[in-house]
């Protein structure tokens, strides 16, 4: 069972910080060896979530992670991006509440906005189950195949 915290860049303590930093470089440096920029200056006005297991002595270990982007900051629409589940927690269904969380707080806090996503393609079946349409042909991002895929607004209660 996760932990589940919300935070913004400045409520992120320095520990946090950097557990989360290192948690996308092994996943997506090292893991998928692809040799991005991470620090792409986003995080400072994102929301970020973070799913924690405590593990004695040891503190919190983070098991999952996204970040939760404005609206008219990488896309016109709100996006989530970095999603990442650490692989010791992969298979444990924490990947599906990580984004159902996400989803729900784009939702809250900028209630009637589509959602757009930059996803590696072969996750195209996972996003669709939660409402995303693939709205690009695939294209080479860091030498990953991604889609664009956007969910879009809820229509408005008549």
């Amino acid at each position: 069972m996760l932990s589940w915290k919300w935070k913004t860049f400045e409520e992120l303590t320095l520990d946090e910080l950097y557990r989360l930093l290192a948690l996308r470089s092994e996943v997506f440096v090292l893991e998928q060896k692809s040799f991005y920029r991470d620090l792409d200056g986003a995080d400072r006005a994102c929301h970020h979530l973070l799913g924690e297991e405590t593990q004695g002595a040891e503190g919190p270990s983070l098991a999952a992670y996204l970040r939760a982007v404005p609206p008219g900051l990488k896309f016109p629409e709100a996006s989530l991006g970095r999603i990442v589940t650490a692989p010791g927690a992969r298979g444990s269904g924490q990947g599906k509440v990580l984004l159902e969380k996400g989803l729900a707080f784009i939702e809250s806090t900028y209630p009637g906005v589509a959602i757009r996503i930059g996803a590696q393609h072969y996750l195209q079946r996972f996003y669709e189950g939660f409402g995303f349409r693939r709205v690009t042909d695939v294209y080479d991002e860091d030498g990953i195949p991604h889609i664009d895929m956007v969910r879009p607004a809820p229509s408005p209660p008549r």
